[in-house]
């Protein structure tokens, strides 16, 4: 039987420039989306969805994010520090290896949130997650129906799950939704320092073992002032439907 996963890393250290104004007082983590910070947002979607603790990491404006996080108990919060060094989203996660244990693991965005279906994607993804076959699987959601996104879209999806790069295609349907499962072996022999999780993702892609789900509900990216207004208005419709 597949242990369930509990364990969640949030990203939360980036420098949210694209977020100006609204972080020149604020880390991206603490934007507000309908009154309620993007982390909180992130937070209380995987408390719902049977996370009980998160690795936090920090390093812009961590002092802020730490305080508001203090007197969180649901999940259970543990900050990784980063504030010697950015360590784009791969570094991040090698940092914080050592507090978040041997078994896979949850990876989520702080600003990628969405508009549940029916039930948890969470919970779904967590569900669906086969360490046998797997060492990563990505919720997906549709480039054409989400908002806040206007490229050509991430991945490729074969009828059994395996995710291949967009490549040569000048378009892809899927866009990757800012929440994964990780095993920890996706990191054994990489060295510490500054590098991204695509990294270990096409090597994942190499090996046959990286796969994808599509997210049941709408995504939005939040990742620009514009974004944060459209996004509630896009809340707003959905909770009076």
């Amino acid at each position: 039987m597949t242990q369930p996963v509990t364990t969640a890393m949030v990203l939360a250290a980036g420098l949210g420039t694209r977020m100006r104004p609204l972080t020149d007082a604020v880390p991206k983590p603490l934007v507000e989306l309908k009154g309620k910070p993007l982390i909180d947002h992130v937070l209380d979607r995987l408390a719902a969805g049977g996370i009980t603790r998160a690795v936090v990491n920090v390093h812009h404006r961590a002092d802020q994010i730490e305080a508001h996080l203090a007197g969180r108990n649901h999940p259970a919060i543990t900050i990784s520090d980063e504030r010697d060094a950015l360590l784009d989203t791969g570094g991040g996660v090698v940092r914080a290896l050592p507090l978040l244990g041997d078994k896979p693991f949850l990876i989520h965005n702080s600003d990628s949130v969405w508009i549940e279906g029916v039930g948890s994607n969470i919970a779904r993804l967590a569900a669906a997650f086969d360490p046998e076959r797997m060492d990563s699987l990505m919720l997906l959601a549709l480039g054409a129906t989400s908002l806040g996104y206007d490229g050509h879209g991430d991945f490729v999806m074969a009828p059994d799950g395996q995710l291949a790069r967009r490549g040569e295609r000048k378009e892809a349907p899927f866009v990757f939704a800012g929440a994964s499962i990780a095993h920890p072996r996706m990191f054994e022999g990489v060295p510490e320092g500054r590098f991204s999780l695509n990294m270990l993702w096409d090597r994942a892609i190499a090996n046959s073992r990286f796969y994808g789900l599509r997210l049941d509900g709408t995504w939005m990216h939040v990742g620009t002032p514009q974004a944060v207004d459209e996004a509630e208005q896009w809340i707003a419709r959905a909770e009076s439907a």
